[in-house]
């Protein structure tokens, strides 16, 4: 029987802890989508791309392999889940993942994905309930002042929180203005604020709509 769960949300919200967390309560595979436009990045950095450029961007992500195992990130069997989160990609992403073509190519390789899990998983990212499984059995939007984000990733990555708020700043707005699925709660989704919330609290609140 399948299971679909979307989470949704911005940056510092919780997506992925709560995520990995939720997964290994119910049994089921935890995606991360956001490490596949992460790698995409990466490819593209890496080729010297112009992350604007989509027609760069398609070429230099043109027969790269993109995947998830054990909760690394591969990009054509290499491991990248360290680089992936490098400052220069976290500023090149939102870019990258803002060209139709690659989110559509993305969302496939994504679905499929899904599909070799059995189509039993908590699906994260910034368009899961809206784009990716419109359908999912559970749609989630976490969210969180923006203050407490920026503090918590700050205590993720190690820069100051003005630095890290600047930036969530800049991500939010290029992702929830983007033409192609941006940043929103789907229609049908629940809204959590997780500002005051435990990890295990937002767990046991998302796994009692089940």
């Amino acid at each position: 029987m399948s299971l679909i769960v979307a989470v949704d949300g911005p940056g510092g919200a919780g997506k992925s802890t709560v995520s990995r967390r939720l997964a290994e309560r119910l049994g089921i595979a935890h995606l991360d989508t956001g490490a596949f436009y992460r790698a995409a990045t990466v490819a593209v950095l890496e080729t010297g791309a112009d992350p604007e450029d989509e027609r760069a961007v398609l070429r230099a992500i043109e027969g790269r392999h993109i995947d998830q195992a054990d909760g690394r990130t591969l990009l054509d069997d290499r491991d990248v889940s360290r680089q992936i989160r490098s400052d220069e990609v976290t500023g090149a992403v939102s870019a990258v993942s803002a060209h139709p073509e690659l989110r559509r190519r993305l969302v496939e390789a994504q679905r499929r994905w899904v599909e070799r899990a059995g189509n039993r998983a908590v699906v994260e990212g910034r368009d899961i309930g809206t784009v990716v499984f419109p359908d999912a059995d559970l749609k989630v939007f976490l969210d969180a002042d923006p203050a407490v984000r920026a503090a918590r990733r700050s205590g993720e990555i190690g820069s100051t929180v003005t630095e890290v708020a600047a930036a969530l700043d800049r991500r939010d707005r290029l992702d929830s203005t983007r033409a192609t699925s941006p940043l929103r709660p789907a229609d049908d989704a629940i809204v959590i604020d997780t500002t005051h919330l435990t990890i295990d609290q937002v767990v046991e609140r998302i796994a009692s709509f089940l």
